[in-house]
């Protein structure tokens, strides 16, 4: 990797799939490696209201907010990001420009059932949410497996434990050597 190269691992896939828990366990895994890392949820970048004028999906905010964001980091020398987001792999070059480098993108698409992912959100939405949650989820699905390249991984995640589903998207990486 170049002194100002950045390597992105973009982590998408339905609501209820598991990436945030997936990338907290890659995280874990990468740090007890010694591999320096950023994680950012990508949800939390756009999480405004009321929406910004002239931006009505939130895009742009979004972008501004990782460009900012990663200054800061690539100003401490780190190199590498793990980044969650439902529909990062459609968009990950376009992400990947806001880092002003660069970057070597690996994209990591996680499925689950809706029997799976529709538990898993019943579990996690307290409030009254879950049915728009679950629409959303449904949604999301149907878009990804449309529209995701054939190119990018897909990593299926009913039944299986969170380390297995962490090891193998590390291994889309070349971060760890085996």
């Amino acid at each position: 990797m170049g002194a100002d190269q950045v390597e992105v691992l973009f982590i998408g896939g339905r609501s209820g799939v598991g990436k945030s828990t997936v990338a907290a366990e890659v995280c874990a895994k990468l740090e007890a490696a010694g591999i320096a890392h950023v994680l950012l949820e990508g949800d939390f970048l756009g999480q405004v209201f009321p929406t910004p004028a002239g931006d009505p999906d939130r895009s742009r905010i979004v972008l501004d907010n990782l460009a900012a964001l990663w200054r800061n980091f690539a100003a401490l020398g780190y190199r590498r990001l793990v980044y969650t987001n439902t529909v990062s792999v459609l968009y990950a070059d376009e992400l990947a420009r806001a880092l002003d480098a660069p970057v070597k993108i690996v994209r990591v698409l996680l499925t689950a059932s809706d029997k799976v992912a529709n538990a898993r959100l019943a579990a996690r939405e307290l409030g009254s949410g879950l049915d728009v949650h679950i629409a959303r989820s449904a949604r999301a699905a149907t878009r990804l497996d449309r529209d995701t390249p054939a190119s990018v991984l897909r990593i299926e995640t009913d039944g299986r434990m969170v380390g297995n589903i962490a090891a193998d998207v590390i291994a889309a990486t070349d971060w760890v050597a085996s």
